[in-house]
C-alpha cells in the first residue's frame, strides 16, 4: 500500500526557551480535543443510520481529509465544527474552507546518541511540535493547502537541524484533480510532504521533531488497478536562525517515476526509478558531488492471517571520482492469531544494507538511506539503515481495541567490517571503520500505543541496547532510551 503525503548542515542552535505562544496554542488544542461531546440524537424512524455519513477521521496527512460531509445536518456535531467546515458556496458543498491543528509533545531520555562516543552525553529533554493548517477546496477539483509549524527542543543542549524550527512554512501547495480517460489525474505544485510505502527510504520523517518537506511538482494518474507517478523535488533544508528561513536549492534534488499495480485481492506491487543528487557529500572514505541512480521494488499485502512488506533498492552512480554501487533490503512479515484472546501477531523483520568493502579502491559501496523514517527500527536512533544486517522478531498484542502492546528483540551486524557502524540516519560512529568484529549489538524494545479518543493518542517506547566490543573499544557503552508521547489533533 502506498503512503503519500501532499512522513535528514547547519550549525547547532543554542538551548531553546519555552514560548508563550506555544503554551497558549497547546492549551487551546488540548481543550478542543478533550471537550468532545456526544452528537444530537437522530430520529431513527425518519433517517436510517446507514444513510448518515461518518465524520472524517483525523489523518496523518491532514490535506487528505474531506470535511464536506458536514454540509449534511444529520452528521454528528462536535465543538468548533463551524471552523472545520466553512461553506463558501450555497450550491456546491464541496467548496469550503477547513482549519485544523496538531500538537505532539514527547519527552525523551537518552543515555547518548552514538552510544556516548565522543562528546555525546546523557540527555533528558522535550520535543514539541505544533502545526496549524488551512485547506481550501473548490468544487472538489481545486485545492490550496497551507500548514505552519512551530517546533521546539526544550532543554536539549545540542541541536541538529531536525530538532527545532521555531516558526516556518511546512507545506503550501496547490492541487488540481481532473477525470481523464476513465481515470483520475492529480497535479500538486509547491511545498509538500512525500512518503512511499513504509517510508524506509522516502519519508515525511515523522520521528524527529521537524518533518521533511519537499519543494516539488507531483503528477499521478490512477486508472483501475494501475497508478503512475512522476515527481521532481528540491528537499527542504531546515534552519532556525529566524522565522521562515527554511530553503531548498538545486544543490540537493530528488525525483523519479513510479508505477503501482494492485495484484491479487489485497496486495500491491510497485517499481520506481529515481535520481538523487547532493553537492559536497561526505562519507568516511570519500567526499564530492554525489549522483545516485536508484531502482526500487516493493511488494506488500495480506492473505488470510498473514501480512508482509518487502522492499529492495539498488543504487549506482558517482561521487567525486569514485563509482557508486550499493544496495539495501527490508522486510516485515507476520501472522495474526485472530481467534486467540488479544489477537497476538508474531512478526519477523529482516533488513540489510551495504557498506564500503574497500575504502582505498575507486568504488563506494556505502548505501545512502536518502530520507529514512526513524520509526522503522526504533525511535532511539541507535540504528542507521547503512552497512548493517538486522534481525528482529516481535510479538504484538491488542488487550483492547484501542490498546496495542509490542515487544521485540533485535540483533545487528555490520555487512562489512571495512566500513563504520552507523546510527540514524547515516551518522558514522567515530573510530569504527576497519575495526574487527562484525557483530554490533542486541537491543530489546517495548512499545505501547493507546487511542484515548478520536483526537488524542498516547505512546510509550523503551529501548535497551547492549553494545558489542567494536563500539565499546571506541568509548561507547550500553544505552537506554525512553520516549513518552502525546499527540492531539483537531
Amino acid at each position: 500500500m502506498t503512503f503519500e503525503v501532499n512522513r535528514p548542515g547547519l550549525p547547532p542552535m543554542g538551548r531553546a526557551k519555552s514560548a508563550p505562544c506555544l503554551s497558549i496554542g497547546a492549551t487551546w488544542l488540548l481543550s478542543v480535543a478533550l471537550l468532545r461531546i456526544a452528537a444530537a440524537a437522530t430520529d431513527d424512524s425518519s433517517v436510517p443510520v446507514a444513510e448518515i455519513p461518518a465524520r472524517p477521521a483525523i489523518l496523518f496527512n491532514r490535506w487528505q481529509e474531506d470535511w464536506s460531509v458536514l454540509a449534511n445536518p444529520d452528521v454528528p456535531r462536535e465543538p468548533f465544527d463551524d471552523l472545520k467546515y466553512i461553506s463558501l458556496s450555497a450550491r456546491d458543498p464541496r467548496t469550503y474552507l477547513s482549519l485544523g491543528t496538531d500538537l505532539r509533545e514527547r519527552f525523551e531520555s537518552n543515555d547518548a546518541t552514538n552510544f556516548g562516543v565522543g562528546s555525546n552525553r546523557k540527555a533528558d529533554y522535550d520535543i514539541s511540535r505544533l502545526e496549524a493548517d488551512a485547506d481550501l477546496r473548490i468544487a472538489g477539483q481545486f485545492q490550496f493547502f497551507a500548514q505552519l509549524q512551530s517546533d521546539y527542543a526544550i532543554d536539549k543542549d545540542i541541536h541538529t537541524p531536525v530538532d527545532q524550527d521555531r516558526l516556518d512554512l511546512e507545506q503550501a501547495f496547490v492541487a488540481l484533480t481532473e477525470p481523464l480517460d476513465n481515470g483520475l489525474i492529480k497535479v500538486r505544485l509547491g511545498r509538500q510532504q512525500i512518503g512511499f510505502d513504509l517510508q524506509r527510504f522516502v519519508s515525511v520523517r515523522d520521528g524527529p521533531n521537524v518533518r521533511q518537506s519537499y519543494d516539488a511538482v507531483w503528477i499521478d494518474y490512477e486508472k483501475g488497478p494501475w497508478r503512475y507517478i512522476s515527481f521532481y523535488s528540491h528537499p527542504v533544508q531546515d534552519r532556525d536562525v529566524r522565522p521562515f528561513d527554511d530553503y531548498s536549492s538545486p544543490r540537493l534534488s530528488y525525483g523519479g517515476f513510479r508505477v503501482e499495480r494492485q495484484v491479487m485481492q489485497s496486495a500491491n506491487i510497485a517499481v520506481y526509478v529515481s535520481r538523487f543528487t547532493q553537492d559536497n557529500a561526505g562519507f568516511p572514505s570519500v567526499t564530492g558531488d554525489e549522483r545516485r541512480n536508484i531502482v526500487d521494488v516493493h511488494f506488500a499485502g495480506t492473505r488470510g492471517r498473514t501480512d508482509w512488506d518487502i522492499e529492495a533498492m539498488n543504487q549506482s552512480g558517482r561521487i567525486g571520482i569514485e563509482n557508486i554501487e550499493a544496495w539495501a533490503f527490508g522486510s516485515l512479515a507476520g501472522y495474526t492469531f485472530t481467534a486467540t484472546p488479544w489477537t497476538p501477531r508474531v512478526g519477523l523483520q529482516v533488513d540489510a544494507a551495504s557498506g564500503d568493502k574497500n575504502p582505498h579502491d575507486d568504488e563506494l559501496n556505502t548505501f545512502n538511506p536518502l530520507f529514512p523514517n526513524g520509526y522503522y527500527v526504533t525511535l532511539a536512533g541507535y540504528t542507521g539503515f547503512t552497512n548493517f544486517i538486522h534481525v528482529k522478531p516481535s510479538v504484538t498484542l491488542h488487550p483492547q481495541p484501542r490498546l496495542k502492546l509490542m515487544a521485540a528483540i533485535g540483533a545487528q551486524w555490520r555487512e562489512t567490517t571495512a566500513d563504520a557502524v552507523y546510527t540514524q540516519p547515516d551518522i558514522a560512529v567515530a573510530g569504527t571503520s576497519g575495526r574487527a568484529g562484525r557483530y554490533t549489538g542486541t537491543y530489546g524494545q517495548f512499545r505501547t500505543d493507546y487511542t484515548l479518543s478520536e483526537h488524542v493518542w498516547l505512546a510509550l517506547e523503551m529501548v535497551h541496547f547492549k553494545v558489542s566490543d567494536v563500539i565499546r573499544e571506541v568509548g561507547g557503552h550500553d544505552s537506554n532510551y525512553i520516549g513518552a508521547e502525546i499527540r492531539m489533533g483537531w
